[in-house]
Order: C-alpha cells, then structure tokens, then sequence
C-alpha cells in the first residue's frame, strides 16, 4: 500500500492511544518539513547552501518518524555533498510527492 512511509514506525513513533496528538503530529510535517523541502529551488538558484543544509537537516528526524528511511538516505546525501546535490535533490521532490499523498492518505484512514 505504502511505498516511503511506514504506518507502524508512525504509530510506534507518536503512539495509537492519542489519535488526536499522532494526527496533528503527521499534520506538522506535512506542514513544515516537507514545504520546506519542496522550495528548495530558490536556495540552489542563489547557491545557499547553508539554509539547503539546515532544512535538510531539520527535516531528517520528520523522516524516520513516519518511517521514510529511504527518504533521509536522500537528505543525508544532500548533506554531504552540498555543492552537487541538485540531481538527489530532484529526486527527493520526488519522493516529497509520494510522501505527502501517502500521509495524506494515512491521516484520512487512520
């Protein structure tokens, strides 16, 4: 059913007796981190590496949360090599997409 998150480390993660808080939590990262990650561009184009690294980095515990390992292999990736990321950031908005639908998907389900 899930192709980058994974329901279980969500609940395992945030907890299956507060639906309330485990939903506003999964909310948070759709709002934050993967906004964040999705407008990126803007910082490529002006070669800010810095503000690229400290919303990847941000974004890394968001990902092992809803159990997007995968994903935070890109991010780390990223990291790493800061000046020739574009092409692994690409495919990170990539997987953004697949995520943000599969959250969406988790939240309207769980």
């Amino acid at each position: 059913m899930y192709q980058l998150i994974n329901p279980q480390t969500i609940i395992q993660y945030f907890g299956n007796d507060d639906k309330e808080m485990l939903q506003e939590m999964v909310q948070i990262i759709l709002d934050t981190n993967l906004t964040d990650l999705k407008h990126l561009h803007q910082h490529y184009e002006e070669k800010d590496f810095s503000s690229i690294k400290k919303k990847c980095h941000k974004a890394k515990p968001s990902m092992s949360y809803v159990g997007a390992v995968e994903t935070r292999k890109l991010l780390e990736k990223i990291e790493s090599d800061l000046e020739n990321s574009l092409p692994t950031y690409e495919l990170l908005l990539e997987h953004i997409k697949i995520i943000d639908k599969e959250l969406k998907h988790f939240l309207d389900n769980f």
